[in-house]
């Protein structure tokens, strides 16, 4: 059981830039900090086979790394490295040659829906934040309803203390209910995930970890931390929101206490280890798998939203903000915002 619980502290690879196959031990770890190193993608392989394009689908761009400035989003793909081809390429030996030294440059042949370019992007250092919050308002009534919108970009060391901290501040400002928009991120540390969990509910299974003999480990909430289990909650999800970010989803959901929106996740459910090997490379060796509380086993599926976003549904805080005050103009029901069905 230790054994489980210390590959579960690393069990989401993160591949921005500056992973080390050499050193598996830390790979959670230097994936995980405030202060980054290298060009802020999240990567892995193409779930779709028939017909999709070889290469590495890019999972999610941090927010602010070069990656995202160059305009690289969730859903294209990786078909070069340095002239490199990216199709028969591992995920490790990717992330192998993604990272370098701040300041250098390194080639990459994206594939963006039916557009083939090539990005060079300088590796960077940079603050990743992992907590954006703000008060919205829907007009309409004397006291207007006022929403905090939690947006939560990866699962690192400060995320779950991050996250009460914005609650704290929001409820300062009387909000009546929270939105959390976990789209595109591609996750991170476990224990930050299963905490974020019991800071929105009080009770209920979290996840399931199993594997070929059944149920190994289950992960609860009791009540010891939670900060905000009764405010009406609306989860944000797409193809980006994976690892970590699902099994936050799927709790939230399968326990009814949010709303989840958006398209189907990632799919990302499978309980990795990384064991070093002698020529330098790393062997990835599957040793469990996690389960929603409804025991839906997600991996190559994901977590499925109660209801669709409209395509025109904006992507950060602002236009969140500025949908409520025009729900028109994102075609979105505001006045059922929070309703299941």
């Amino acid at each position: 059981m230790r054994r489980l619980r210390r590959c579960l502290q690393h069990w989401m690879i993160r591949s921005l830039g500056y992973w080390n196959p050499r050193n598996s031990r830390v790979c959670g770890k230097s994936g995980t900090q405030g202060a980054l190193t290298g060009v802020g993608l999240s990567i892995g392989y193409p779930l779709a086979l028939n017909g999709s394009p070889a290469g590495l689908s890019v999972m999610s761009a941090a927010p602010g790394g070069p990656a995202e400035k160059a305009g690289i989003m969730s859903g294209d793909v990786i078909l070069a490295i340095d002239d490199t081809s990216a199709q028969d390429m591992d995920i490790y030996d990717a992330a192998d040659r993604l990272q370098g030294p701040e300041g250098s440059s390194i080639d990459l042949t994206i594939l963006s829906g039916a557009d083939t370019r090539h990005v060079v992007l300088k590796r960077e250092r940079y603050t990743l934040n992992p907590v954006r919050s703000r008060m919205c308002e829907i007009p309409g009534s004397e006291d207007s309803s006022k929403i905090g919108y939690i947006k939560l970009t990866t699962f690192n060391q400060n995320a779950a203390g991050s996250v009460k901290e914005a609650i704290k501040k929001l409820r300062e400002n009387n909000v009546k209910a929270f939105v959390l928009d976990l789209r595109n991120n591609s996750g991170g540390l476990f224990p930050e995930g299963i905490e974020i969990a019991k800071i929105w509910m009080d009770k209920g299974v979290i996840v399931y970890i199993c594997d070929s003999r059944g149920v190994r480990d289950i992960y609860e909430a009791d009540g010891a931390s939670t900060v905000a289990a009764s405010e009406p909650l609306v989860v944000l999800v797409n193809k980006g929101t994976a690892s970590a970010s699902e099994i936050l989803a799927g709790a939230l959901k399968d326990n009814k206490r949010a709303v989840v929106y958006g398209e189907p996740t990632y799919g990302k459910g499978k309980i990795q280890s990384v064991f070093a090997l002698s020529d330098g490379s790393g062997l990835a060796v599957t040793v469990a798998r996690y389960e929603t509380p409804a025991r839906t086993d997600i991996d190559k599926v994901g977590v499925t939203p109660d209801r669709p976003l409209p395509a025109s549904f904006p992507t950060d805080e602002d236009g969140f903000c500025s949908c409520l005050r025009d729900p028109a103009s994102c075609n979105l029901n505001a006045a059922r915002l929070f309703v299941r069905s």
